[in-house]
């Protein structure tokens, strides 16, 4: 983070006047968001696609490429602009990015991607350099109204000063647009007003009000409704459809065949559904119709036993492995999980003779936008995306195959209609695109002192992304390394360790789930350093800190969640603690899990987590996110699986892929640890602990070791 960098800004911001007069800012996404796309961005030039935007009327208006999916970042964002801005926060209105071109500013189709806790880190000397560059041009125009030196003025709240009078930035927005782009100085920590101070979310009002406008919520004349019946499994085709009782219900407008199955288009999506359940389809169920949960667990098992490719090496594991003084050779299983989200997929599809509008919340516009334009035979400027407010996502929204998007676009241009696409949670839950099953098999060998001396990690699963856009960075020689990111130091002091991947091809589609790597990682690994611990009869806190001599990030965050749980302190009779640490898209988390059993039932009582991230921008909100992910890792800890047999999901709605309910929510303390370091993500990190920390407390509460997740207590108190 460049603290007070002399910046010149013209490489990356274009500067003019809107119609209706007033400053406009735009300025480009990262370079290295660029580069992911290469084929289809053009070779030169920097797409601009965020916009500050000062109007007349005062109001700040800051129009944004990034997607709000419920993580906050149109509230953090928007608080860099306006620290070197020295704007009113109440004057401020976050808008998405425009669909296409506007003037001068979009010359390139636009990438707007936002995932992997990434967007402050991108964002955070751009935003500021552009709040920092309109408040240097006001400044310059307002000085030579008032008759002064720009240095004799100050700014405050939307407002240039000089002694006792002053200009509204609105005032001075139009005549500052024509000035060319100054070379500023960004401030010093010690002069921030809004960063690392808590602020109330800016998107928090529309939601509660009911003004936020969501996907399911477009609505305009023409426009029909869209289900889909699916193949029961994955892969299958449409042999032949009888859709005459479908046709017959009233509503119902339409019933095409696609790619995907059988869309039946009707008024309105009640009568959309009672079509579709009224189909006759005769499926080709295809070469998936044997997959199965089961055998599939024990051919991964099968496969754990095998050498797989290297991720790295050092030693000879095998012979440590005869020398050791007590071994450990543990499996650990852990299922397929769906992402859902509060909002199922929907997009809703207008084809005309000369372009397509599309609407739909998603993570990766441009990816979109160049499929559904190859598809239709435009050019991708053709291909307008409209973001409506995204009801959750998790990873879901930012899946690489385009596939409701692609699913709306085929109904729309089939029928010819316009069409509005809505899954059902029936469908959501049974679609697929679900974190990946792995298994890990693990073989320790435990010196005399109590610490690890071997260490072979084999691990089974499908590759998240392999065919896809990000392949060249994360797939190397056949490793995704997505699937095997830790999070941890420990094997660094282990002297013989060989960690190791085996990828599958299954015909089940997966994708990124919140925390990725990390969520089947690290619950292996810190369920296997709380059992060394007990091995060698130490505290688990106590010898964690041991490993995290060299790594003070990890250590602090340990230390800090250990010393607001007071981890030393007994607990009531019948509670029990466990703990987890873990880094995940660069911030460091430690969890803390107080829980007893009762009536056969685990209930969590309370989590503390603290969290290095660096700078916290917005702590408030790096709290909210922490609360988030503990809350949506113990749902999948204690509740989630979905399972196939005969190659169908079992799994079809809330009632059997269960949530956490509010009365099971533990009380939830989150400490952020001050902290110099590189700036992490919140988005995700706080998933991947939450799951170890559980199983480790109920090692101390029933002397039993978790092996495979979600937790089935009756299973545990058997073995």
């Amino acid at each position: 983070m460049n603290k007070a960098a002399l910046v010149n800004r013209r490489d990356f911001l274009k500067i003019g006047t809107l119609a209706s007069g007033g400053l406009l800012i735009a300025f480009a996404m990262p370079a290295k968001a660029t580069q992911i796309l290469s084929a289809t961005l053009p070779s030169a030039g920097a797409s601009l696609n965020t916009y500050l935007r000062i109007g007349v009327d005062n109001r700040i208006h800051i129009i944004l490429s990034k997607v709000e999916m419920g993580q906050g970042i149109w509230t953090t964002l928007p608080m860099l602009i306006a620290e070197e801005l020295d704007c009113a926060w109440d004057k401020i209105k976050v808008e998405p990015s425009p669909p296409g071109k506007e003037g001068d500013f979009l010359e390139n189709p636009v990438y707007r991607s936002t995932g992997g806790s990434e967007t402050t880190i991108q964002e955070f000397d751009r935003c500021r350099m552009a709040g920092a560059t309109a408040r240097m041009m006001l400044v310059t125009i307002a000085a030579k109204r008032l008759g002064v030196k720009p240095e004799e003025c100050r700014t405050e709240n939307s407002y240039v000063i000089a002694g006792e009078r002053r200009i509204s930035y609105g005032e001075v927005a139009t005549e500052a647009s024509m000035l060319p782009v100054p070379t500023v100085k960004l401030r010093e920590p010690t002069d921030w007003k809004y960063i690392g101070k808590s602020q109330k979310r800016l998107d928090t009002p529309e939601k509660i009000n009911g003004k936020a406008v969501y996907g399911l919520d477009i609505e305009f004349p023409g426009l029909l409704t869209a289900v889909v019946a699916h193949a029961p499994v994955f892969g299958g085709k449409v042999k032949s459809v009888d859709a005459t009782k479908a046709k017959a219900v009233k509503g119902v407008r339409d019933v095409v065949q696609i790619p995907t199955g059988v869309a039946v288009l009707a008024d309105n999506f009640w009568a959309a559904k009672v079509g579709r359940d009224a189909l006759k389809i005769d499926w080709d169920l295809g070469v998936n119709a044997t997959l199965d949960s089961t055998t599939q667990l024990e051919d991964y098992k099968r496969i754990a036993k095998t050498e797989g490719l290297t991720i790295r090496k050092k030693g000879d594991v095998d012979v440590a492995l005869t020398k050791a003084v007590k071994t450990i050779d543990a499996t650990f299983s852990l299922p397929y999980l769906a992402h859902a989200p509060m909002e199922p997929l929907n997009c809703t599809v207008k084809i005309l003779p000369d372009k397509c509008e599309v609407w739909t919340g998603t993570q990766s516009h441009l990816l979109h936008q160049a499929e559904v334009a190859s598809f239709l035979g435009f050019k991708p400027e053709q291909v307008q995306f409209y973001t409506p407010a995204l009801g959750g996502s998790f990873g879901r929204r930012g899946s690489f195959s385009s596939d409701w998007v692609m699913e709306a676009v085929h109904i729309a241009k089939v029928s010819g209609k316009f069409i509005k696409l809505v899954w059902s949670r029936e469908d959501d839950i049974k679609g697929g695109y679900y974190r990946p099953v792995y298994v890990h098999a693990v073989q320790i060998g435990i010196n005399a002192d109590g610490f690890p001396m071997a260490w072979r990690h084999r691990i089974v699963g499908q590759s998240l992304f392999t065919n896809t856009p990000l392949a060249d960075m994360i797939v190397q020689k056949g490793i995704d390394y997505s699937s095997v990111t830790s999070g941890a130091p420990y094997s660094d002091s282990v002297p013989d360790h060989s960690f190791e991947l085996h990828t599958t091809s299954v015909g089940v589609p997966v994708l990124p789930w919140r925390s990725v790597g990390s969520t089947h990682t690290v619950f292996v690994i810190e369920t296997l350093i709380d059992e060394l611990a007990a091995m060698a009869k130490a505290d688990p806190v106590a010898y964690r800190r041991l490993f995290f001599k060299n790594h003070p990030r990890h250590l602090a965050a340990l230390n800090l969640a250990a010393e607001k749980a007071e981890w030393n302190k007994p607990l009531p009779k019948g509670q029990f603690r466990g703990v987890a640490v873990c880094e995940a898209m660069g911030s460091y988390v430690c969890q803390i899990v107080e829980l007893s059993i009762a009536d056969q039932q685990v209930r969590v009582h309370r989590v503390i987590c603290a969290i290095d991230c660096g700078l916290a921008v917005n702590p408030d909100g790096v709290r909210a996110q922490m609360e988030s992910g503990i809350v949506y890792g113990l749902t999948a800890a204690l509740y989630g699986e979905i399972t196939i047999e005969k190659g169908q999901v079992k799994q079809s709605n809330f009632h059997d892929y269960r949530m956490l309910r509010i009365n099971e929510m533990p009380v939830i303390d989150v400490h952020i640890v001050p902290s110099t370091g590189k700036m992490g993500g919140a988005g995700e990190p706080g998933v991947a602990p939450i799951a170890p920390a559980v199983a480790n407390a109920l090692f101390a509460a029933t002397g039993k070791r978790i092996r495979s997740l979600p937790v089935r207590l009756e299973k545990l108190m058997k073995s």
